[in-house]
């Protein structure tokens, strides 16, 4: 079931919907006002890798100091997209 977030055009509060389909989404009120004039965010995510992945991607990353051990500031939800 997806999750969408939402911001309100009249009273600008941001909420989270959970559908039950991404194929069939019911139509969406404010739950502040009950307006209908909402907008559908770009929502960021994040996704989780056990510590005993191991990744080769060649190149020089076998002491782990590639990139891929740096968080991103998006894991964080610090990228500007919410």
């Amino acid at each position: 079931m997806p999750i969408f977030e939402y911001r309100c055009s009249e009273c600008n509060s941001k909420f989270e919907i959970l559908h039950k389909s991404i194929n069939h989404t019911e139509e969406v009120n404010c739950p502040v006002c009950n307006s209908v004039e909402i907008k559908k965010l770009l929502s960021s995510f994040s996704a989780s890798v056990p510590a005993s992945a191991s990744y080769s991607f060649g190149g020089g990353c076998s002491d782990g100091s590639c990139a891929i051990n740096t968080p991103s500031p998006c894991s964080s939800g610090m990228c500007g997209l919410n």
